[in-house]
């Protein structure tokens, strides 16, 4: 039962990633399903070891809300990790490159990219490492802990996102902050399900990752993403049936806060 609802969980947090990617996306890259599917095939991959070394009961809602959070961002850790430092691919139809870049610059030298992912690797590594070690002191029932060290995740998304972005799009003093304060509050969501400091930073940034781009996507849904600014749109015909998907969308959201809510009854 645990490994059926692991694998249900995982691939809804899977399918929410594939439904908003596409939904921004599709119109300027185009589609398949091959592609539409890639993250939902990865969260079902990603909920395996998930299930295998968090220690989280997925019979009990609350930890099933924890491990839908989770799942997000170890998606989203490896498939950016690969778009960004191992992935080669024409970076022309970007107005902000995909591949590691230094101020807009694509970094082509293959060793030299390779010795910056191991660097970035050992570097989220290490934040990883204090964040489990502070967990293993015990401190998930600090509230302070809560708060800090659970928007570690933030933290690591804005100064991500904006060494990438803000030498082509320009600093935004709010967006930048927008990630560690959403994680913090998610962190102090998350501390209602578990003192496991670890499950709460992962799980908060995953939830943090999810309600970012639901409001990037779909409330401003004629604003293209930042990597496609100024580009023209090569598939308009998606731009008519790509409302289609939204359902979908929406009844995983119900889902996720239906479990949400009841973690609290």
């Amino acid at each position: 039962m645990e490994w059926a609802i692991g694998i249900g969980l995982g691939g809804l947090a899977g399918l929410h990633i594939s439904t908003w990617g596409f939904y921004k996306d599709a119109p300027f890259e185009g589609y398949s399903l091959l592609r539409f599917l890639r993250s939902t095939f990865i969260g079902i991959l990603m909920a395996v070891p998930a299930m295998m070394y968090s220690g989280l009961d997925l019979t009990n809602p609350a930890h099933m809300a924890v491990f839908w959070g989770l799942v997000y961002v170890l998606e989203r850790a490896l498939v950016e990790y690969w778009k960004t430092f191992l992935r080669t691919q024409d970076q022309s139809k970007y107005f902000i490159p995909m591949q590691f870049h230094v101020g807009g610059e694509v970094v082509h030298d293959p060793r030299k990219r390779v010795l910056i992912a191991i660097a970035y690797l050992v570097g989220v590594g290490a934040v990883v490492f204090g964040v489990v070690r502070a967990s293993q002191a015990g401190l998930g029932s600090q509230l302070w802990a809560i708060l800090l060290i659970g928007s570690a995740g933030g933290w690591v998304s804005a100064f991500g996102g904006a060494w990438k972005d803000a030498p082509l799009e320009g600093f935004e003093l709010l967006k930048f902050f927008r990630s560690p304060g959403l994680a913090a509050g998610f962190a102090l969501l998350m501390s209602q399900y578990t003192d496991s400091l670890a499950l709460i930073t992962f799980a908060a940034l995953g939830y943090c990752i999810a309600t970012t781009e639901t409001y990037k996507t779909f409330f401003f849904p004629s604003k293209p993403r930042g990597k496609f600014a100024g580009k023209d749109v090569l598939f308009p015909e998606v731009e008519q049936w790509r409302w289609r998907l939204v359902p979908v969308y929406v009844a995983i959201w119900i889902i996720v806060i239906a479990i949400n809510i009841a973690a609290f009854v």
